[in-house]
């Protein structure tokens, strides 16, 4: 038999082992495509759900901060009034004109209402704080929410086009990048402070 004939009898063996080799690299690829694709889908569903949550907590937060600095205001207001009052009682408390025993009792009032709007204006300034305080916090989870979502759908595209061209590397620059959307989320979960701050910024977050 030639050179020519063994190579030709060769053949068709040789194409069949290539091309099983080649299903079961595909066969590989596909499957952990799919286990990725599962495992972030699910933990990106969970996120969600908390993230949601977070900011119904921080719009009722800065609510109650926007309502409690009015109250602060409306407060000083009420104080302002109430010295100014006192004032000129105690400039015309020297008059002959005026019952003494009547501004007596309106001064000790105002007196009153001052120490009342003061106690008043300066329980509202520290809840008011710490409700800022509070958005603050949450806002920071939020963010680290935002960016594990931004770096898991990342993750979903590379890996959704690893499989489409059937590329291990691709694959695994996809893990990367969910890798840190994990981080991220697992981050918010459990409250770490966690989060870049010029990832922040550059994400304008």
């Amino acid at each position: 038999m030639t050179t020519d004939a063994m190579n030709d009898a060769r053949s068709p063996g040789a194409e069949d082992a290539a091309a099983a080799h080649h299903r079961r690299y595909e066969k590989r690829l596909n499957d952990l495509v799919a286990i990725t694709v599962v495992i972030l889908s699910v933990f990106m569903a969970v996120t969600k759900i908390k993230d949601d949550n977070i900011v119904q907590a921080m719009q009722l937060a800065k609510a109650d901060a926007v309502d409690s600095w009015a109250e602060y205001q409306a407060a000083r207001i009420k104080l302002h009034l109430d010295e100014n009052s006192l004032a000129q009682l105690q400039a015309l408390n020297g008059g002959v004109t005026l019952d003494r025993d009547l501004t007596a009792k309106q001064i000790a009032a105002h007196q009153s209402d001052i120490k009342k709007y003061n106690d008043r204006s300066r329980e509202t300034m520290e809840k008011a704080k710490s409700l800022e305080a509070q958005y603050n916090a949450l806002n920071f989870r939020d963010d680290q929410f935002d960016m594990s979502d931004a770096f898991l759908s990342i993750a979903l595209a590379v890996v959704a086009v690893a499989a489409l061209v059937d590329s291990f590397p691709l694959l695994y620059f996809g893990w990367a990048a969910a890798v840190l959307g994990l981080a991220f989320g697992i981050s918010g979960f459990a409250g770490f402070n966690f989060r870049p701050d010029w990832l922040a910024a550059l994400l304008g977050t």
